[in-house]
């Protein structure tokens, strides 16, 4: 602490990242990176970007971020001005709470859901309420609704358990809350659900974000996006600009433009992390652990007669990396990102000597 700190500071509980340590021979499955390269196409349009000399980089990008929004746009069937684009969706959120989620009446959003929900609400002074999951962890619309909330927020699938609201109960919920904004926080869609994009031209009260860290393998370059009502984007907008005019650099924005449009890249990849998943959720199943059903790019699991935090503890012994939640309720869960198939067999022979099972 220091005497120079403004009085919000000394009051914040930050979001605390996934680690990423600087271990040799590292099996990393804690972050929910994708295990496969980006697009070539991105590679490539980054790269040009840069040119020989890297001229391209003194001068300022196109601020709106307009071709990247045109390709988002043409992905979803929708209008430029029904996107918004910034740096990854933790930015897009930051401005969305601020933006769009402060009123007299509390904030909702599920018990166990993206820690960074909170910090944000402690950082704009949100007024937030906390609404329990169910005993299987899944979202109950009614409880949502019974609330009478200023907002809504929660990612979908939800995040760290993985489970995955229905796309008609996001109808049921929009429409049952018309003069409340709706977030429904995408970062993990892709790999086994419907967004609910599909449903923003019905109700005016819904944004959807999205990121391209996931699916799109593009963590390192920290992109993300939000669709939604025109006059959703543009309070994200003027937010923006009165933050930070240039969020995303020239080579996010042409490396993110070919990655949007490179949708046979895309599908493979997803694919190849949903069929891993569902191999991997029968393998741990096999040696006794309860696997919650994900639609994300991650496993949440726990095993009835086994320490959460011990068996982190003996896998990073081994070099393999999985995260472990200290919260009530999921104390005795860890949260196991989908790596390539090599990846999950030496996490699985990892357990079984730990578990001392063949």
């Amino acid at each position: 602490m220091s005497q120079f700190w403004s009085p919000v500071v000394s009051t914040l509980s930050p979001y605390t990242p996934g680690e990423q340590p600087k271990i040799e021979g590292l099996i990393k499955l804690n972050t929910n990176e994708c295990p496969y390269p980006p697009s070539p196409h991105a590679v490539a349009a980054i790269q040009a970007e840069l040119g020989r000399d890297g001229d391209r980089l003194k001068l300022y990008p196109e601020p709106t971020g307009l071709l990247l929004r045109e390709a988002i746009a043409a992905r979803f069937g929708i209008g430029t001005d029904q996107v918004f684009v910034g740096n990854s969706s933790d930015e897009v959120l930051a401005h969305t709470f601020i933006g769009l989620l402060k009123h007299d009446r509390p904030l909702v959003f599920p018990d166990i859901t993206y820690s960074f929900y909170p910090v944000y609400c402690q950082l704009y002074g949100i007024a937030f309420e906390r609404v329990p999951l169910d005993a299987q962890f899944a979202i109950r619309v009614d409880d949502l609704i019974a609330r009478r909330p200023g907002a809504v927020i929660f990612p979908n699938p939800n995040a760290p358990t993985g489970c995955l609201l229905p796309l008609d109960d996001i109808d049921r919920l929009a429409a049952a809350l018309p003069d409340c904004p709706v977030v429904i926080d995408e970062a993990y869609i892709d790999f086994g659900g419907e967004s609910a994009v599909a449903l923003i031209d019905r109700h005016p009260n819904l944004l959807v974000t999205q990121t391209l860290s996931k699916s799109r393998s593009l963590a390192g370059l920290r992109v993300g996006f939000a669709v939604g009502h025109p006059a959703l984007i543009e309070a994200l907008t003027r937010v923006k600009d009165s933050f930070n005019s240039y969020p995303l650099d020239r080579l996010a924005l042409v490396g993110a433009t070919a990655s949007i449009e490179d949708v046979g890249w895309f599908e493979q990849t997803r694919r190849r992390v949903m069929a891993s998943r569902e191999t991997l959720r029968a393998d741990l199943a096999a040696v006794g652990f309860e696997v919650l059903p994900s639609a994300a790019n991650f496993l949440f699991v726990r095993h009835p007669a086994h320490d959460a935090a011990t068996l982190a503890l003996a896998l990073r012994e081994r070099r393999i990396l999985v995260r472990h939640f200290k919260a009530a309720r999921i104390d005795q869960f860890l949260r196991v990102t989908i790596g390539t198939d090599a990846h999950c067999a030496s996490l699985l022979a990892a357990l079984r000597d730990i578990l001392q099972v063949s």
